[in-house]
């Protein structure tokens, strides 16, 4: 049987799974906040916020990556 199946392995995933989509997130946003792009300290939905908005998404998606290669290293 996989370790994925277990109880255990299914914590880890889903752990790994968490934590690299919040600081993917939070490298996401700091990197907009960087560049001018910052979603979240300024109002409004203009070009500049909707930037900063994809680069936090795409930060969460390359974190939960990241993470997930992590954990498959691990193995």
């Amino acid at each position: 049987m996989s370790n994925q199946n277990t109880p255990g392995g299914m914590l880890k995933e889903g752990l790994a799974d968490a934590l690299g989509f919040v600081i993917g997130a939070l490298a996401g946003w700091q990197l907009g906040v960087l560049l001018g792009f910052d979603f979240v300290g300024t109002p409004g939905y203009g070009v500049p916020q909707i930037i900063g908005l994809v680069l936090i998404v795409v930060g969460c998606g390359l974190g939960r990556l990241v993470a997930r290669r992590l954990l498959s290293v691990d193995k």
